[in-house]
């Protein structure tokens, strides 16, 4: 099981992504409804660590589950 970036929670501070090991965060394309940029977990390359959660300074953007109608992709 992958974790989840909550798109519409995400405000853009990317600890995640240098945080992550296996380099499954990526940034997506425009700004969320928010309007801040936002990032997206590959689910296939996610090996489930919680880092990406231990580094979020948002209560909330990262779920422990995957879920994805909350997490958009840029494909």
């Amino acid at each position: 099981m992958s974790h989840t970036i909550v798109t519409e929670k995400c405000i853009g501070v990317a600890e995640c992504v240098s945080a992550c090991p296996v380099a499954c965060i990526h940034q997506g394309q425009g700004q969320n409804s928010i309007n801040t940029n936002w990032y997206w977990i590959d689910f296939s390359a996610c090996i489930d660590c919680s880092i990406c959660i231990q580094v979020c300074p948002t209560q909330g953007a990262i779920l422990d589950k995957e879920e994805p109608s909350l997490q958009k992709t840029s494909q």
